[in-house]
């Protein structure tokens, strides 16, 4: 069920932003009344699972879900429809069109995606505001992983400056060091306060290792109710008890605790709780699962959650930063794909679907599409043959120069990005097929 619900969502999101983006070149190639003859959600060959025909465009619905398309009349595009292309050009064509008019055709998809982000966010803040948990709010301390702690990192540090960029949240440290390549961390460690230097090639190997979960915040596990009758409960585990260890190992924090209940599944263990001001010792079976039969008291008990709200048109403003900020960080990452990790952690629909909750969340959904929005947008306008970007690189050429590449070129060219392209797109799925079984 979890499986076909990130599947829905996945699907819906990128279909959303599949037919606004070709809306964005259909708006204006009926501005400047160019000739549509096909606008297709998902790729059609051989045949369609839907179509109708209104006026000259026929609409309609592919089977092969990679993305979609807009049939522009006098144009070299993914259709290769050469035979048009012998003809005379027609007024109502592509290619008979003022250069300008033709660029502003061809980045109307981006322009619709880039904007829809700024929309969603927009909506997104103004109706739930902004909730995080700063990281002013980290009584704990952090608790890092073996990549972080490599670097020097130790639980209980709380990293609050990378170079001179404050830290608001965990997930900003390996954001700072993976893409914005900083050069030292300023970390508090109990009363004392310390820079940690950070190597020139830390950054790739945190995006070799994966991203998240490079910091995060520590708490402590307190047991909010005892399941009847399960090993907990047959301990003598009570609601109240702190656990502090197991088998003589510290388990103070939730990372600590859930580390020692996977070395120890299907053992028995003795598990320490302190109970009121005593100490106890509790002999319990940890199950093949990791499960004792617990239920912790919620994490965010121990945090202030930060609450920031928004009026309607107050919202503007921090929606067009959300979308700047997410636009800026993935193009500061792009040099990060060129490299040998890099490339290790292209992922497809897999990984995408994955970005998505298990259960349906209208509020993250809506977070994600507009993420994906920025992407999208950004991915498009890349100069490759193909691409949005590529058909933009040629049109500035001509605009520049005054000379129009031939069609025997654009030809050429688009076959090339359409191969490299379907090579970006097999490896990246093939990297969430071996990850799948082999990771």
């Amino acid at each position: 069920m979890e499986v076909f619900v990130k599947i829905s969502q996945l699907v819906l999101s990128l279909s959303i932003l599949v037919v606004l983006h070709e809306f964005g070149h259909f708006f204006f190639a009926k501005l400047f009344k160019t000739r549509v003859e096909k606008f297709y959600l998902f790729f059609n060959p051989w045949f369609a699972l839907f179509k109708i025909k209104k006026g000259e465009t026929e609409y309609g619905i592919g089977w092969l879900p990679l993305g979609g398309y807009v049939k522009i009349s006098g144009m070299i595009d993914e259709s290769m429809d050469k035979e048009q292309m012998k003809q005379p050009p027609q007024p109502h064509e592509f290619r008979s069109k003022p250069a300008w008019q033709r660029l502003l055709i061809m980045i109307g998809g981006v322009t619709v995606n880039f904007l829809l982000a700024i929309f969603i966010y927009w909506m997104l803040l103004y109706a739930y505001g902004e909730k995080y948990i700063p990281l002013s709010s980290a009584k704990y301390g952090l608790c890092y992983n073996e990549t972080a702690q490599e670097l020097g990192l130790k639980d209980g540090d709380i990293v609050f400056k990378a170079d001179n960029y404050d830290i608001d949240v965990p997930n900003d440290i390996s954001k700072y060091i993976a893409i914005y390549n900083v050069k030292t961390l300023s970390v508090k460690r109990g009363d004392s306060t310390l820079v940690i230097d950070v190597p020139s090639k830390y950054g790739q190997k945190i995006i070799e290792n994966g991203i998240k979960g490079f910091a995060d915040f520590q708490f402590p596990i307190i047991v909010d109710s005892v399941l009847p009758n399960d090993n907990a409960f047959i301990s003598g585990m009570l609601k109240g008890d702190s656990i502090i260890g197991i088998n003589s190992k510290p388990a103070s924090f939730d990372h600590q605790f859930g580390a020692l209940l996977e070395e120890n599944k299907g053992k028995v263990a003795t598990i320490t709780v302190k109970r009121d001001t005593s100490i106890v010792n509790l002999v319990c079976n940890i199950s093949d699962q990791g499960k004792i039969g617990i239920a912790k008291r919620n994490p965010l008990l121990y945090f202030e959650v930060k609450t920031i709200t928004y009026s309607f048109w107050g919202a503007l403003p921090a929606g067009i930063s959300n979308g700047y900020n997410i636009l800026e960080s993935y193009v500061k990452g792009l040099s990060k794909i060129f490299t040998k990790e890099g490339v290790k952690q292209l992922g497809g629909f897999g990984t995408i679907g994955g970005l998505f909750p298990s259960s349906w969340n209208w509020a993250a959904f809506w977070n994600l599409t507009a993420f994906l929005s920025v992407i999208l947008a950004f991915m498009n306008i890349l100069p490759i043959p193909a691409l949005d970007g590529g058909h933009v690189a040629f049109l500035l050429y001509e605009m520049v120069t005054g000379r129009k590449p031939s069609d025997k070129f654009l030809e050429y060219a688009q076959i090339a990005g359409m191969l490299l392209l379907l090579t970006l797109l097999v490896y990246a799925n093939g990297n969430d097929i071996y990850r799948y079984f082999f990771k």
